[in-house]
């Protein structure tokens, strides 16, 4: 029996998704079930296994849909500045350094430009080779050449026309023939001719049988493959997000989120919902009841899990603010840095630590040099955080909405004292007002002045309560998601799977 679990894409800034499946790959691996997370998109960014490995996944576990069609390995980078000259075969007349790139000159007009990894500046992750200022071709590696992308000059710019995958002895494993937006998979023995039909063909070569269970925590795309071809296993839907638009909800009508519309439009092929809370399980139902003709299973499975509290060894710093997440927008840490500034005039004392990395980084630097705050709010980038949050008072978000919210588990499993919206699904289910934090209350249309108001308020009076009994109270929520708990829901869902 083996669980498989469908994804998208995987980056350094990994989103609640990812994580999400790297606390059920724990989860999997403790109560003995065999379990592949499979990622259906492009990826060359990064090796794929420098980022699966980044949190926490073994590389036995990972299926990459652009490479099962190879005998290459899902391995670390190794393959060296050496191995691409020696495959280039010509006389170097100059050598460039700069960060992590590398560029090597040669006669005739040429060179190639190589991008090293993060842990080894003499490993190669892709390679670009340049003649007579045209970009000819990148090659991608790990412990061999990938798979290379073949470019043609086109309109002054760079026309991408060709992916050819590799054997281990170099040999084409299958060849992606590009134009555009659209795809052509050209095998030894087949030619698929969409993306669609490729998926379809990996998701038959499983040969998924009435013993296996497929999981999917994104649809998009890739929904129709899997239940078109899933055979006699069973399906599972993970509900990461909020589910439905509020605002477009009437008696007779309601918009699903897009993400899990296709599953929801063919809930009759779906064997159960999985949510991370009750009140989203319950409310998915209710409205399955009222909207649709079906009456699919709604499963509560929390996302994430503790494998014990973690109490601090020292005191924790005083009048301490922590919060940990991507670096995006949806995350509103551009209202948490005002909040503090403001909140700091009557809290001397006060200082924010924000951990993560992503796309608003850059804003949210201006935005404590704007305020001259840098001596009391640091970022501090992407860090694990399991000996951490214990050091810290408080945990804030700013998040209008959290499906489960890995971090408020994380936060809570370390006794702090919460701050966030009372907004579905995570922070109502982590956040207790007046016992272990403070649950703000959000109207309809409120500006971001009146939210940081409200931010400025609580936090002032957080750090003005009994923070000893709220980290108490923290504890108590927290000692619902211990790992032995999330192992049991995990063992009886798949039980009920398979013997439905």
């Amino acid at each position: 029996m083996t669980i498989y679990n469908f994804n998208l894409g995987i980056g350094w800034a990994s989103s609640g998704v990812e994580y999400a499946q790297a606390y059920r790959s724990q989860v999997f691996r403790n109560i003995g079930l065999d379990a592949k997370f499979i990622f259906m998109e492009m990826i060359k960014s990064e090796n794929i296994i420098h980022l699966t490995r980044n949190i926490g996944f073994k590389d036995e576990e990972i299926i990459w849909l652009y490479q099962y069609f190879s005998d290459i390995k899902l391995s670390e980078t190794t393959y060296t500045i050496k191995d691409v000259l020696n495959e280039w075969n010509q006389k170097v007349i100059k050598e460039e350094r700069s960060g992590k790139s590398a560029k090597f000159y040669f006669e005739g007009d040429s060179y190639v430009v190589m991008y090293l990894t993060k842990e080894n500046e003499d490993f190669v992750d892709r390679a670009e080779f340049v003649i007579k200022g045209n970009l000819l071709r990148k090659d991608y590696y790990s412990y061999v050449r990938v798979f290379s992308e073949f470019y043609s000059p086109k309109d002054n710019a760079c026309y991408l026309y060709l992916r050819r995958f590799y054997n281990e002895d170099g040999s084409t494993a299958y060849d992606e023939i590009i134009d555009g937006k659209n795809s052509v998979f050209k095998f030894k023995d087949k030619i698929l001719y969409s993306y669609e039909q490729f998926c379809e063909h990996f998701v038959k070569s499983l040969n998924t049988t009435e013993n296996d269970v497929i999981i999917i925590d994104r649809a998009t795309q890739i929904g129709q493959p899997i239940l078109r071809n899933k055979g006699k296993s069973k399906v599972l839907t993970v509900v990461h997000a909020d589910h439905y638009s509020a605002d477009r909800v009437d008696d007779d009508t309601i918009l699903w989120n897009n993400y899990y519309e296709y599953e929801f439009s063919h809930a009759n092929h779906i064997d159960a919902f999985i949510s991370s809370t009750d009140a989203q399980s319950k409310l998915l139902a209710k409205q399955f009841k009222k909207y649709t003709s079906f009456t699919p299973k709604t499963i509560t499975v929390p996302v994430g899990s503790i494998k014990e509290l973690k109490t601090p060894t020292e005191k924790r710093k005083k009048y301490s603010l922590i919060t940990a997440s991507r670096l995006a927008k949806e995350k509103h840490i551009e209202l948490i840095i005002p909040a503090v500034v403001r909140a700091k005039q009557e809290i001397p004392e006060l200082s924010l630590d924000i951990y993560g990395t992503g796309g608003e980084l850059e804003l949210l630097e201006k935005l404590i040099e704007q305020n001259n705050a840098s001596d009391y709010i640091n970022l501090k980038g992407h860090q694990n955080l399991d000996e951490v949050y214990k050091n810290y008072e408080c945990y804030i978000s700013a998040s209008m909405s959290e499906g489960f919210g890995l971090t408020l588990l994380e936060a809570v499993g370390s006794g702090l004292a919460m701050i966030g919206f009372n907004v579905p699904y995570g922070n109502p289910t982590f956040i207790k007002n007046n016992h272990n934090g403070v649950l703000i209350k959000k109207g309809e249309d409120e500006t971001n002045e009146e939210l940081i108001n409200k931010l400025v308020d609580s936090i002032v009076h957080l750090f003005n309560s009994n923070l000893s009994d709220m980290h108490d109270y923290s504890y108590k929520i927290a000692s619902k998601y211990l790992s032995k708990k999330v192992e049991n829901k995990w063992k009886k869902v798949i039980k009920e799977a398979l013997n439905d």
